[in-house]
């Protein structure tokens, strides 16, 4: 953006903010979806080893050994189902940001909103940001958040419905 023309601070410029969650560690990590995948199973992983440690002081378990691993595993889910909801609500709102034909900024802080109205030259290279960039780690968050939750969901059916 032009900061001559542009009364939205910089830091609050949707091309800024999109660079500054693409550099950013954590919100980096959907730029791939192989690298996003093996992160969240490492975090799966690390939740699966906690909850097995947690869920053996259960006296209900000690009867059954499959029903506390499975509890374990299936519980551990909610670790990477949170983290990628997390990174989705983050790049939804840059997407959000990129994609609207105003820009809603802060000019010294607290109840001083304005808004700004994009000019047709920016809305079409932050339309494109959005399209090109954005709306694919969108994607490859909403596929990784669905198959999550359909494991943790088989596992609440196999609690509910069998006598393991």
């Amino acid at each position: 953006m032009n900061q001559s023309k542009c009364p939205v601070p910089r830091e609050q410029q949707p091309t800024n903010e999109f660079i500054e969650l693409s550099k950013s560690k954590i919100f980096s990590w959907p730029k791939t979806k192989k690298t996003l995948i093996l992160i969240l199973i490492k975090f799966w992983v690390g939740a699966f080893v906690l909850f097995l440690v947690i869920s053996s002081g259960s006296v209900y378990f000690k009867t059954s050994l499959l029903k506390y691993i499975l509890l374990s595993f299936f519980s551990s889910l909610s670790i990477p189902l949170l983290i990628s909801i997390r990174l989705y609500l983050g790049w939804n709102h840059i997407f959000n940001r990129l994609i609207s034909e105003k820009v809603e900024y802060e000019e010294s802080g607290w109840y001083d909103g304005q808004v700004w109205e994009k000019p047709l030259v920016l809305k079409e290279k932050e339309s494109l940001i959005a399209t090109i960039e954005v709306k694919p780690i969108l994607k490859n968050l909403i596929q990784i958040f669905s198959i999550i939750s359909v494991l943790a969901l088989s596992g609440i059916l196999i609690f509910q419905y069998n006598n393991l």
